[in-house]
């Protein structure tokens, strides 16, 4: 029978058609890295008040600490609760499980430091999606997450707390 493998139920998300392209993930990068750095200024600003309004200096070794907690709680927030940054919704995609469910806390801190650590490597972890027959880079594997196109199928997730509207 020709059409019979056309049938045959595929695991979600292994679609290549459910992914998003290379330059795509890139432009998200981008929008979000923009949209962060926004963030760190309002974030110095809250606190330079409390260094007298002067510049940190390499002695004070919470501050670095103080912006990476503030990037992770920006990404991990989005991520958790509805899988999507403003650059993940401005290029229609979304951060879910390999089985197209919503992500942890733990998974939002594992892809944090897994994605810290593959642009570490001069960028290789994010590269790997290149390769990688899914297209997964290497903070997708580590917290076994992955970027979706928003397709019919992952608008069946919804955020905690979101109510549809025909109910």
């Amino acid at each position: 029978m020709v059409g019979s493998t056309e049938n045959i139920s595929q695991k979600p998300g292994n679609d290549p058609s459910s992914k998003p392209g290379f330059f795509r993930r890139l432009a998200v990068i981008f929008y979000d890295l923009l949209l962060l750095i926004a963030v760190l200024f309002v974030a110095t600003a809250v606190l330079l008040p409390l260094n007298a309004g002067e510049a940190f200096t390499s002695q004070q070794f919470f501050f670095p600490i103080y912006l990476l907690l503030v990037s992770f709680f920006f990404y991990a927030w989005f991520w958790t609760h509805g899988g999507q940054t403003l650059g993940l919704r401005a290029w229609k995609i979304r951060v879910l499980t390999f089985d197209m469910k919503p992500i942890s806390w733990k998974q939002a801190l594992l892809r944090f430091l897994a994605a810290i650590i593959s642009w570490g490597f001069f960028g290789l972890g994010f590269l790997w999606i290149l390769i990688d027959k899914n297209q997964r880079s290497w903070y997708d594997h580590l917290s076994k997450t992955t970027l979706f196109l928003n397709t019919p199928e992952t608008h069946h997730y919804q955020a905690p707390g979101h109510i549809s509207p025909k109910q």
